[in-house]
């Protein structure tokens, strides 16, 4: 992998911001989430705390914090996050850091991780590495915990089985897998009508998540030992836990 120059991170101190030699933006995401993610304009719009929380009505703190707490901490070894995430997720996951630990996050899209860049202030424990979540580069058994926040929801079913079957693959045997991601309302909710007119608009496929569970996107060469899942805000959004 080679490095990007500095004025690839726009001057900023953060260790090592690594690219593979070829890593294309996806065809879904440039088709369908250019306005969210790679236009630079988005990112300006996007990156605030209070607009997040909005958009996830409310509860993106405490999303945060099921995501982090059940990663528990100090984090020892190597923690992985797939995909960058707008608002503070990377610096709380970050703080949480033991001595000697290291946090890699990987993300398809440069302009996402340059974002990630000027919010993480510095440090060398932490590397941005450009690669696509579908296709990691690390080795097997590689990190010790891995998280997906919000991603799987973005990505159409072929993308989703195979994101998830490479966060298996780099977590070693005993490692956790969490997944926090948008999940089908309970009956009665209110937000059920809402929320489908929302995301059949903006989020074409994430209502693959209300129709299936994400262990239907699991990798049955590659299984779970244990999964465990809990739903939040009448049962709009889920927490998914699976031990390698």
């Amino acid at each position: 992998m080679g490095n990007l120059t500095a004025a690839d991170i726009s001057g900023l101190e953060l260790g090592v911001l690594r690219s593979s030699a070829e890593v294309p933006v996806p065809k879904y995401l440039s088709d369908t989430y250019w306005w969210a993610y790679l236009h630079p304009n988005a990112v300006r719009l996007f990156e605030r705390q209070w607009l997040v929380n909005v958009i996830l009505w409310g509860n993106f703190a405490r999303l945060r914090d099921l995501a982090l707490d059940e990663l528990s901490g100090p984090l020892k070894g190597r923690t992985l996050q797939v995909a960058c995430v707008y608002g503070d997720f990377t610096p709380r996951l970050a703080q949480r850091l033991a001595s000697g630990a290291k946090l890699d996050v990987v993300d398809v899209a440069p302009v996402q991780l340059e974002n990630l860049a000027r919010k993480l202030r510095g440090g060398n424990r932490v590397a941005l590495l450009h690669q696509d979540s579908t296709r990691l580069e690390a080795p097997d058994a590689h990190y010790d915990q891995t998280v997906l926040f919000f991603l799987l929801h973005e990505q159409p079913a072929e993308s989703r089985a195979r994101t998830l079957a490479e966060a298996l693959r780099v977590t070693k045997p005993g490692g956790k897998l969490v997944v926090v991601d948008y999940h089908k309302p309970v009956r009665f909710s209110p937000m059920r009508l809402i929320m489908r007119l929302i995301l059949r608009r903006l989020e074409p496929f994430a209502l693959d998540l209300w129709e299936h569970e994400l262990s239907h996107w699991l990798p049955r060469d590659r299984p779970a030992a244990q999964v465990r899942k809990e739903t939040y805000f009448g049962g709009l959004y889920q927490k998914l836990v699976m031990i390698r």
